[in-house]
């Protein structure tokens, strides 16, 4: 039988590859580019705090995996949308996508840019960006 040779790699630097798949990534979320506001309804604000804790506790890939009206997302066209959109969302955009804000299925819609989910609207009341 012959005898294999080990090599010495001790000292020599092991290369590993970048992470290119950002959906094993977790979600940043960016408030720069909100249009709204909470104008009555302080406990959503609270209750929306802690959905986005929840949400940035999973991935991309397994955000991709659960019910819409969980803790995943569901697709809006922008044609859909009631109010103004900001200049941040350019006319190549066709949709906008929607996060349930609170367990009682209040939207939050943005846009993703990578990692990063820019949050542009809330809905602190049903109909106030879309109607559902």
């Amino acid at each position: 039988m012959a005898k294999i040779k080990k090599k010495d790699v001790s000292g020599q630097k092991i290369k590993v590859p970048a992470e290119t798949a950002v959906e094993t990534d977790y979600p940043v979320f960016c408030f720069r580019h909100l249009q709204t506001y909470p104008k009555e309804d302080y406990r959503f604000c609270a209750d929306f705090i802690v959905r986005l804790h929840k949400i940035s506790q999973l991935t991309w890939s397994q955000i991709a995996v659960t019910q819409k009206h969980g803790f995943g997302t569901e697709k809006l066209p922008v044609g859909q949308i009631k109010v103004q959109l900001p200049n941040f969302v350019t006319p190549d955009v066709t949709h906008l996508t929607v996060f349930r804000a609170t367990g009682d299925n209040r939207p939050f819609l943005g846009l993703r840019k990578g990692g990063i989910f820019h949050i542009i609207f809330f809905e602190e009341k049903f109909g106030d960006v879309y109607d559902h």
